[in-house]
């Protein structure tokens, strides 16, 4: 069965997305051509100061206006889902008429919130695919949103060739840390699907899911802390979103710490790019700021800032050969706990105590 009218979602997606930049077709091919090979420069630098290395082949950037962008992640949506889609329709398919009916509403739904997006990502490692004709399944692939990074280097009157280095260096560091560490796709990938198959799918317990819903949105907009993630995930849910927080938080934040490590050297004015965007981040107009907490935007930013500051921690006191032991296995992974007590991630996994500063 359908639960989300995918095309339709791909449909309003791309009818709502607001249009880019006006650049010129030269600027516009200038612009793909410096992007794919910024990325493979990225790549080199990326691996040399993380100490991650693999067997991957380097490969450009695959590169994106926003309704392409809109398209990729429709795919990987399809890839996710499918675990729970294949047990709904197993365990208890509903009548026809509601099928067809709700899948055409979750459609709309996941159009909308996409365009909304699409207008914002700089770029993304995706990590789940569609499998090719060949029926492999691809390890991943490198997107940057080409209009968004012109329109971002210009409001924030930047250097274009240094923040567009500065914007693969840390989406290079999530196609090294997937690559690089074979084990950290599928451990991703069974939380994801673990996470799905933990719901509660009966109909009292949807409705009741939609009414915290709707009581969140009511919060949010009066100026309260909720999202719709914690709003209609079950009580079994939360500790495997606690997991996965976990593991998201540390991919990210050793993103922004290495665009930032590995900046001063190849970026030359890697402060001011890093002041401006930080301040960009905290802008917005109240309902940009509103839709942004309900999506769970607000705790992705907050992953940056926790997740960068547990792995500049941890790299001072123990250097990145002591950091990269975080990549031997899950159980190496840091928890909730210690990403906020970096200290306590060192006494037990990299076999010395935190040194003082």
């Amino acid at each position: 069965m359908q639960v989300i009218d995918w095309d339709l979602a791909v449909t309003t997606g791309t009818r709502l997305v607001r249009s880019g930049p006006q650049v010129s077709r030269e600027e516009a091919r200038q612009a793909v051509t410096e992007l794919r090979a910024l990325s493979r420069e990225a790549e080199g630098h990326v691996r040399e100061f993380t100490k991650i290395h693999t067997e991957t082949p380097p490969q450009p950037a695959t590169i994106v206006d926003r309704p392409g962008w809109i398209k990729a992640n429709v795919e990987g949506f399809r890839v996710v889902l499918e675990p729970l889609t294949q047990r709904i329709g197993r365990d208890a398919p509903p009548p026809a008429i509601v099928s067809a009916v709700g899948s055409r509403i979750t459609g709309v739904e996941v159009g909308a919130v996409l365009a909304f997006l699409a207008s914002r990502v700089l770029g993304q490692y995706e990590l789940f695919l569609p499998p090719d004709p060949s029926g492999r399944e691809p390890i991943g692939r490198l997107t940057l949103v080409a209009p968004n990074i012109v329109n971002a280097e210009r409001e924030l009157n930047v250097n274009s060739r240094d923040f567009r280095l500065w914007v693969c260096l840390h989406e290079e560091t999530h196609r090294v840390q997937f690559t690089g560490v074979p084990w950290l796709r599928e451990y991703v990938r069974a939380q994801m699907t673990e996470f799905l198959l933990a719901s509660d799918l009966d109909l009292p317990t949807l409705l009741e899911r939609l009414r915290s819903a709707a009581d969140t949105v009511a919060d949010v907009v009066r100026g309260g802390e909720g999202n719709l993630i914690d709003a209609i995930q079950s009580p079994g849910q939360k500790e495997i979103l606690d997991r996965l927080t976990a593991v998201m938080t540390l991919v990210e934040g050793h993103g922004d710490f290495v665009m930032d490590a590995v900046g001063p050297s190849v970026v030359p004015t890697v402060a001011d790019i890093r002041a401006k965007f930080a301040q960009r981040r905290e802008g917005g107009s109240r309902l940009d700021k509103t839709v942004r907490r309900l999506l769970g935007i607000e705790i992705k930013m907050k992953q940056y800032a926790e997740g960068s500051a547990f792995v500049r921690h941890v790299v001072g006191k123990v250097g990145m050969d002591g950091f990269n032991k975080v990549w031997t296995s899950p159980d190496t992974l840091p928890t909730t706990p210690e990403i906020t007590d970096p200290d306590a991630w060192i006494r037990r996994v990299a076999g010395a105590p935190a040194l003082e500063d």
